[in-house]
């Protein structure tokens, strides 16, 4: 999809994410919205199949997450009778615990491969498979560094136009949706790829 991200952004700016959203799906044949069910992954997927019932959800299921992050990804599921497409890494944590001697740390030169295995592979892997022309995702500008250098709209090396609904919104924003909407929401959230909340995880730096 050719566009010209930053007059698409401009006339973005100001637009509600409801807007975005509907905007969006009229540029999109084969649309999709990620989550990995942290904390207010709720807005992103009400908002999103509100407008659009049916679009696939796709998520990369590490292995690592805590009990109650699948708690809440079994009760959203049902509460919105999402589309899940779930993608588990090729090996199991189990496994991967004994060959690097459990998850490794930030500075040891195993957590990049770590990092491959858990999330970008199984990740690359679903674009490839479901070949989505349209990815929807809730990240923040507020939420680390890098994100502040982003945009509503962009597009990945593939050409998939990406699209953040939410990037300017505030944690107020997110749990006055919640409350408006009587959504749940999980914060016993644990991503093994990140030792900090201002880390990547490396989906929207090499995507």
């Amino acid at each position: 999809m050719s566009l010209d991200l930053e007059a698409t952004n401009r006339a973005l700016e100001h637009r509600s994410a409801d807007e975005i959203v509907r905007w969006a799906l009229e540029h999109s044949q084969r649309p999709l919205v990620t989550t990995n069910f942290r904390p207010y992954e709720a807005v992103i997927l009400h908002l999103v199949t509100q407008i659009r019932p049916d679009i696939r959800v796709l998520w990369v299921d590490s292995g690592y997450n805590t009990s109650a992050t699948y708690r809440f990804a079994e009760a959203i599921t049902k509460r919105l009778n999402l589309n899940l497409v779930t993608y588990i890494p090729q090996m199991s944590s189990a496994r991967r615990n004994v060959l690097m001697g459990g998850i490794p740390d930030v500075d040891d030169p195993l957590h990049e491969e770590f990092t491959r295995q858990v999330k970008l592979e199984p990740f690359q892997r679903a674009l490839s498979e479901l070949n989505p022309d349209l990815w929807f995702n809730a990240i923040r500008k507020d939420q680390t560094e890098f994100r502040q250098s982003l945009d509503i709209v962009s597009q990945t090396r593939e050409g998939i136009l990406k699209v953040a609904p939410l990037f300017n919104w505030s944690q107020a924003e997110l749990e006055a949706y919640l409350e408006r909407f009587a959504l749940p929401n999980e914060q016993d959230y644990f991503d093994p790829t990140k030792a900090l909340e201002t880390r990547e995880c490396g989906l929207h730096t090499l995507l």
